[in-house]
């Protein structure tokens, strides 16, 4: 597989290290594209909304959807990550893309995280096959790094369940299924 690249934006175009080996699975430029796509022009995203959001990036990886979100206008980034070699690509993309002041690596595990701030923006790319988003977004909840309301987007495994009260949108790309929601108010 070939690097990821930023798809648009200010940033278009640049190269993303990844980590080595299969621990991480980037997610691929056509499901990153339906789902900023989808951001952009849902109605129940709101106009400006990615110019004034501060964005989490769950089980980040190699940090492609924050730095996506920073790309279009987004106004922060921060993004948790458990692997220390991740983390490192991370931390290298993201001087890369020349975004350190807007951004902030936690390497934290999002199933027991610290204490946050909230965040209007929330993508979750977990390992498929574990369930981990449900888990996670309890923790994170409770530790304050999800603002009531915000829009919450997930990349599922084919074996994954989740099964929001009211979904936004949902989209399937290969593997990927894409699913966004809104968290409790």
């Amino acid at each position: 597989m070939s690097n990821p690249r930023i798809i648009a934006g200010t940033l278009k175009g640049k190269k993303l290290a990844t980590p080595a080996g299969l621990a991480t699975r980037p997610t691929s430029g056509r499901a990153r594209q339906a789902a900023f796509d989808i951001l952009l022009h849902a109605p129940w995203a709101g106009v400006g909304f990615m110019q004034k959001a501060r964005v989490l990036d769950v089980f980040a990886g190699t940090g492609a959807f924050g730095l996506e979100a920073l790309s279009r206008g987004a106004a922060a980034a921060t993004f948790i990550e458990l692997s220390r070699e991740a983390q490192a690509v991370i931390k290298a993309n993201i001087v890369a893309c020349k975004v350190e002041a807007k951004t902030r690596v936690m390497g934290a595990d999002a199933l027991r995280p610290p204490p946050g701030h909230p965040h209007e923006l929330v993508f979750f790319d977990p390992p498929y096959g574990q369930n981990l988003i449900p888990r996670a977004l309890h923790a994170l909840t409770l530790t304050g790094w999800i603002a009531p309301g915000a829009i919450l987007v997930a990349e599922l495994g084919p074996e994954d369940e989740l099964a929001p009260a009211e979904i936004l949108a949902e989209r399937v790309h290969g593997k990927a299924r894409l699913l966004f929601w809104h968290a409790r108010p």
